[in-house]
């Protein structure tokens, strides 16, 4: 890392996302989640809501130039539609004030996954009123919030709601549809394109995306896997990437879609000012078996070392990723920000930690110097926190988190990430 460099404007910072620090979850007006009535509780989480200030106070002195947070949609709309809530305004307004007043800039996710309960019982992302909702509540955001926030992120990972909250069930809200879970990233691309057109009405700056993107390696070279790594990485990558950016769906998706569903194209396609790419690890995919009613089975990536969340640790797969982006969306595609990217390690000498990241920038730096446009880079996570469906086990903060007396404590990564920041 130390012969490693990097632009002077490169943007570097760290992420959290409301409904996993703030807690709080019945303050102040603010309405129920899906989350809320899903799994393990959040309703103190790191207790963000009443700390916040410590934890400006935490990212001014490790030296990051952006925070990526997001709004909770329950505390803003607590029906999921309507007058916003003046305390839950209330309450970002003294955020963003603060991370101006330290400054950072902030970068405002809309959307990390807390639906409200009364939006989700209305249908959720399965019907088309959602997106129009989402619309609605971004408008509120922007008229509010435009003048601080540098830049906006519609909605995180769409992937993660579809495929996890309403194909397989491990998240909330705990459908189990299969490829019927397929209409709500329509929904979720339509919430972003309309999104967009209003956060830009508002005087927004800035306006891009955060989506979890991942490579899928077939188990063999062998034809099956080989069409069964193509339909898992059009059903993880491109039935997000393909209809931002080139203005259509993947082949393997559309007989999966309604044929109305083009008409929104048009819409889902706003030009965007950047594109945040998600990174964990790398997918493996096989040829379904006798019974498996989807086109592919997902397989354990073999060989690599591992996080304490059982991720593999592939490095060169985040390269592999930004330069394969940057091929297919080649004329389309513009700068890229790695909008999250961390791992998963106990103790506050978290060495294992250290060589994660240093890894993965080693890779973002090879990207770019295969041409890839990256103009910046963020931690996942600030804070140790409540990570969904696995609770408070896994822990991916620069600074732990005691959680029964919330006491922080910066890890040595801190440190690291500090120094390298501040070259």
């Amino acid at each position: 890392m130390e012969n490693l460099s990097f632009p002077s404007d490169f943007l570097w910072g760290v992420s959290t996302s409301a409904f996993q620090i703030e807690g709080a979850t019945s303050e102040d007006g603010r309405g129920p989640s899906v989350w809320d009535t899903f799994g393990e509780s959040a309703d103190v989480a790191c207790d963000h809501y009443h700390r916040y200030r410590e934890d400006v106070a935490l990212m001014a002195d490790l030296g990051v130039g952006a925070y990526r947070m997001s709004f909770a949609w329950p505390r803003i709309q607590p029906d999921g539609a309507g007058v916003p809530n003046p305390k839950g305004l209330a309450f970002y307004d003294r955020l963003l004030d603060a991370v101006c007043e330290a400054g950072i800039s902030p970068v405002a996710t809309v959307y990390h996954w807390d639906t409200p309960r009364a939006v989700e019982d209305a249908g959720g992302w399965l019907v088309r009123d959602t997106a129009e909702r989402f619309a609605e509540y971004a408008a509120i955001l922007g008229a509010h919030f435009a003048d601080r926030v540098k830049m906006w992120i519609p909605l995180n990972e769409p992937m993660v709601t579809s495929i996890y909250g309403y194909g397989i069930g491990e998240y909330a809200p705990g459908e189990v549809l299969l490829l019927g879970a397929v209409p709500t990233a329509h929904h979720q691309n339509l919430a972003h394109g309309l999104a967009v057109q209003a956060l830009r009405a508002a005087g927004a700056r800035s306006v891009g995306t955060a989506n979890h993107h991942a490579p899928v390696w077939p188990v063999t070279d062998g034809d099956a896997d080989r069409d069964a790594a193509e339909w898992l990485d059009a059903l993880l990558n491109r039935l997000f990437a393909d209809p931002v950016l080139l203005g259509g769906y993947p082949e393997e998706i559309i007989e999966h879609l309604p044929d109305s569903y083009v008409a929104d194209l048009p819409t889902i396609a706003q030009p965007l000012d950047f594109y945040g790419v998600n990174y964990y690890e790398p997918y493996a995919a096989a040829a379904p078996g006798p019974g498996n009613p989807l086109p592919f089975e997902l397989r354990a990536v073999e060989g690599y070392p591992r996080t304490t969340n059982d991720s593999p640790i592939v490095p060169g797969a985040l390269r592999d990723l930004l330069v394969g982006f940057h091929r297919r969306y080649a004329g389309h595609l513009p700068p890229v920000y790695i909008t999250e990217n961390g791992c998963s390690f106990d103790g506050i000498h978290d060495i294992a930690r250290i060589k994660f990241l240093a890894a993965h920038l080693i890779a973002v730096r090879e990207a770019m110097d295969a041409g890839v446009d990256v103009r910046g880079y963020f931690v996942w996570s600030l804070l140790d926190n409540f990570e969904w469906s696995k609770g408070y086990q896994p822990r991916f903060g620069l600074v732990h988190v005691d959680y029964r007396t919330q006491r922080r404590t910066p890890k040595d990564s801190f440190t690291w990430y500090r120094k390298l920041v501040s070259r």
